[in-house]
């Protein structure tokens, strides 16, 4: 525990290098920031918040944490699921929120570069005004920031065709543990010189240096054509089947979201969007084809749904229909967290264990009296089942943790990854340690300590030695 004299001390070297108002030390400031939207991982107030906005501040807030042996944590928006950005004792919460501009956007290389506190999708709209997509699209993408889908590798809804964060990473701005700044990748096609850092980088939560602006590339806005196809099916487990039958099929669509009931209705209460009622499941798929192509491939994903025992599927071209179903998936978990505190799974399977995982999920909700609801990433195998306690219900809250577990150890059996986008944070600590070898371990190991040998950034998150 920081002595009060020591603490005087750190806050007067951080008001040397920020203003007053961007360091925040009042009990209730401290609180707010953390931890994630992962509360049911631990956390403890932070010393200070410092709400940095430049890349020197970031870099003389680290070497400040460094010489008085403090941690640093750093963190975008504070939407992530895992715990990556809690505070623990001792630390210093290091925002990068209001580092929030898009640098440069070259429409002849089609590439972005964006400070660490952009959002997704002001992203997203900056680079559509020059007639090109970054197509990395997390549920949270209104709110998240692309310096955090970078640190967590974030997935979304249309990467089962498109990719995630690290497929459009080409360069990065990292501070380093001892301040120093670097700046890795490139911004050509190709390159191969060195050792891949940029990638190293992408998905280690923090923890290997703080990442303060991310170069990406893009792709041509125009030549896609959505076309939606949605399937209701009478259990979780007959859209899976579905899901594996497209998928074996060799057709990839654009986005392919398993919605469960629970969801639907609990969107529907709090949005009135008037989706289906009276349904276990929807199997949403969109295909982005342009023309005969796209009409073939939809026709297909169709057929396949048909033929795993859909109770109805029904095509959709109106955006502004195919908006509406997909907002549903979008609200999914927010809609949920008005009923209970969610504990948030996001393990990810081969798709064409996807049915036999979703069997499992339902299995353990009743094994371990929970109530669990179903979205999920279903094109690619990542799936988010959502565990849902009563507010104050402390032995639901000891039940869904064992659900949790439950899942987790399924998912591994069954040859999967105990988390496909939102990281690993302090939540799935246990189960990566069951993933990965003790051999691997001590790779990761050695990473950490190479690049930060006091360990003071972002302890305890990601892997367990």
């Amino acid at each position: 525990m920081i002595s009060t004299t020591h603490l005087d001390t750190v806050h007067e070297a951080l008001r040397a290098v920020v203003p007053p108002e961007r360091m925040l030390t009042g009990d209730a400031e401290r609180e707010a920031y953390s931890h994630d939207d992962a509360e049911w991982a631990a956390f403890a107030p932070p010393l200070a918040v410092v709400l940095a906005e430049s890349i020197e501040e970031v870099s003389a807030v680290v070497r400040i944490a460094g010489a008085h042996g403090l941690s640093i944590v750093p963190r975008g928006a504070g939407t992530g699921l895992s715990g990556g950005a809690n505070a623990t004792a001792d630390s210093i919460v290091l925002s990068l929120e209001r580092m929030n501009r898009v640098l440069e956007i070259d429409t002849a290389e089609r590439v972005a570069v964006a400070q660490a506190g952009v959002l997704n999708d002001a992203l997203r709209a900056a680079v559509a005004e020059h007639g090109l997509w970054y197509p990395p699209d997390p549920a949270s993408s209104a709110i998240s920031t692309i310096g955090g889908n970078a640190a967590t590798n974030a997935g979304g809804i249309c990467c089962v065709k498109y990719g995630v964060t690290r497929d459009y990473v080409l360069g990065l701005t990292v501070v380093l543990a001892d301040g120093e700044i670097v700046r890795l990748g490139r911004r050509t096609a190709k390159g191969v010189v060195g050792y891949d850092l940029t990638h190293l980088m992408v998905g280690s939560e923090g923890t290997l240096g703080i990442i303060v602006d991310v170069t990406v590339r893009l792709l041509p806005l125009a030549g896609r054509q959505e076309r939606a196809v949605v399937g209701s099916f009478a259990s979780v487990r007959e859209a899976g089947v579905a899901v594996a039958a497209i998928s074996a099929a060799g057709i990839i669509p654009s986005a392919l979201e398993i919605v469960d009931g629970t969801c639907l209705r609990a969107v529907d209460e709090w949005q009135h969007l008037g989706l289906p009622t009276g349904v276990d499941t929807l199997l949403l798929a969109k295909v982005d084809e342009p023309g005969d192509a796209g009409e073939r491939a939809a026709e297909a994903v169709a057929e396949r749904m048909r033929e795993a025992g859909a109770l109805g599927v029904e095509r959709a071209t109106d955006p502004d229909e195919v908006a509406r179903l997909f907002l549903a998936r979008r609200l999914a978990y927010p809609a949920l967290e008005r009923l209970g505190p969610v504990l948030t799974e996001d393990i990810c399977v081969p798709r064409g264990a996807v049915p036999e995982m979703l069997e499992r999920i339902e299995a353990a909700a009743s094994a371990h009296d929970v109530t669990i609801a179903n979205i999920a990433h279903a094109g690619d195998g990542n799936l988010h089942p959502l565990i849902i306690a009563p507010e104050g219900d402390e032995a639901a809250k000891s039940r869904a943790k064992t659900a949790f577990d439950t899942i987790v150890a399924d998912c591994l059996a069954l040859g999967g990854t105990i988390t496909g986008e939102h990281g690993v944070g302090l939540l799935k600590l246990p189960g990566a340690a069951e993933e990965l070898s003790p051999r691997v371990r001590a790779l990761h190991t050695a990473v950490k300590h190479a690049l930060d040998p006091a360990g003071l950034l972002n302890p305890g998150k990601a892997f367990t030695p």
